[in-house]
């Protein structure tokens, strides 16, 4: 049975920080849906994100780092419009996607291109600030509807994660947009809270 704590409540941030540093999984809210997170450099954390999920291991999962001083030691080059909109979205609902650093062991980074998100919810900001780095995917089963209250992720991930934060519904409940940042100009991968119009703005 998945443990369910208050996001209000003193011991969650304690509990979720020690289940992470086990190396196992733990389902918070985001300023956008419900994410399931790991730890990164952990033998199998990432693994398991695709287990609980029954994800396709081709499949990219976010890197979320605590600031944009980290950035440079995950990403090999970063083209001036991902800078433009780092300086601007983040922290906010935008996943940007670069070449990965070549100095990043495959074992935990197995594809050349890597998504990184600075979120803007205070208490995935403590986790990270806490743990580092955090390898994070949407709290739900592949292919099903996105979460964006506890009962939800409860209904999909009962049993498969050990615990769960319950933050309410999320504000946002629309996922992050994904923007490719591998070329010379960005590609749209996914339309989420940050509409084109809007990044273009910052351009």
């Amino acid at each position: 049975m998945t443990s369910i704590l208050l996001v209000t409540d003193p011991a969650a941030l304690p509990a979720a920080i020690a289940t992470l540093r086990t190396g196992q999984a733990v389902a918070f809210p985001t300023e956008t849906v419900y994410g399931l997170g790991v730890m990164t450099m952990i033998p199998n954390s990432l693994r398991q994100l695709y287990a609980i999920k029954g994800r396709d291991e081709s499949k990219a999962i976010t890197i979320m780092l605590p600031n944009l001083a980290a950035l440079d030691d995950y990403c090999a080059v970063i083209p001036s419009y991902g800078h433009q909109f780092a300086s601007a979205f983040w922290p906010g609902a935008l996943t940007l996607v670069f070449n990965r650093h070549s100095g990043l062991p495959e074992e935990f980074f197995p594809l050349p291109t890597i998504g990184i998100r600075i979120p803007d919810h205070s208490f995935v900001q403590a986790l990270l600030a806490a743990c580092g780095p955090m390898a994070v995917t949407s709290a739900n089963l592949s292919g099903q509807p996105s979460t964006v209250n506890a009962a939800q992720v409860f209904q999909q991930l009962n049993e498969r994660i050990p615990l769960l934060i319950d933050g309410g519904e999320c504000q946002g409940g629309t996922a992050s947009t994904v923007v490719d940042c591998t070329g010379e100009v960005f590609k749209i991968l996914r339309q989420g809270a940050i509409s084109e119009e809007t990044l273009r703005s910052v351009l």
